[in-house]
């Protein structure tokens, strides 16, 4: 299966700034990333960047880096513009895989990509693994999905879903395998995305701050594949940095 990835990156990230840059080992983490993508066995690797600091970087080290419009609001709007200047053809797989993503598993990738290629009336791919801690199912940072019969998202959610009805408030029943928490990683086909990025935004999706929902309000279909993979570890807060890098072995330099 031939398939693309963009890697969106953005130099001002409002809870870590630079996080992209942030040394891992002596590497810049974006390279991480990008290593990750490489290993995928993707075609086509590019980091859309909003800074001409990131772009020098990730050159540097050899990677595809190209400059993209600093008015976006998300990664998604900066995949698209990618999809478009490289003249895409509608039906190329597209895997959006943010830059603060440094142990994200290749294999994911392509399983997020084989899903959609199997699902010809899917618009969107993404992948789901069963929660088993009611912590984890009740925290507002952890998303949750619900989905149907056919593996399609019904709902995102930052809240604990989905809830069963007679149960104390105080004491919430854990839904068991119904609880499903989504993993941030899409596959578009390119002219699902470039419909998606000229969607307006939805209320759904502003009283959630999840983009997802722009999708599905606008009756997007997102196939679901459940993973035995557990959700990686993102890079959000210095925490999370400095954690990743004990985990990560270092990189050859360049």
């Amino acid at each position: 299966m031939k398939f693309k990835v963009v890697i969106p990156a953005r130099l001002g990230s409002t809870r870590l700034p630079r996080k992209v840059l942030l040394p891992i080992h002596g590497q810049p983490l974006i390279r991480y990333v990008h290593g990750i993508a490489r290993a995928s066995g993707a075609d086509e690797v590019v980091i859309a960047a909003d800074h001409a600091e990131i772009i020098d970087v990730c050159r540097r080290f050899g990677a595809d880096a190209q400059l993209t419009a600093t008015s976006h609001q998300s990664g998604t709007d900066r995949a698209n513009e990618i999809a478009i200047a490289r003249k895409w053809p509608a039906e190329t797989i597209v895997i959006n895989l943010q830059g603060d993503e440094p142990m994200m598993p290749p294999a994911m990738i392509r399983e997020a990509v084989s899903l959609l290629a199997t699902d010809a009336e899917a618009d969107i791919a993404t992948l789901a693994h069963r929660l088993h801690a009611v912590d984890e199912w009740k925290n507002p940072n952890v998303v949750k999905i619900v989905m149907d019969e056919k593996g399609r998202a019904l709902y995102f959610s930052r809240a604990p879903i989905p809830w069963k009805r007679a149960q104390d408030p105080s004491k919430p029943d854990f839904p068991g395998e119904l609880a499903l928490r989504h993993i941030g990683l899409y596959a578009y086909r390119a002219g699902a995305l470039a419909r998606f990025a000229a969607l307006p935004p939805h209320p759904l999706e502003q009283c959630e701050a999840l983009e997802q929902l722009r999708a599905l309000a606008h009756g997007m279909k997102i196939r679901v594949g459940i993973t035995t993979h557990a959700a990686p570890r993102g890079v959000d807060t210095e925490e999370d940095w400095r954690a990743v890098a004990r985990q990560l072995p270092p990189l050859p330099k360049t």
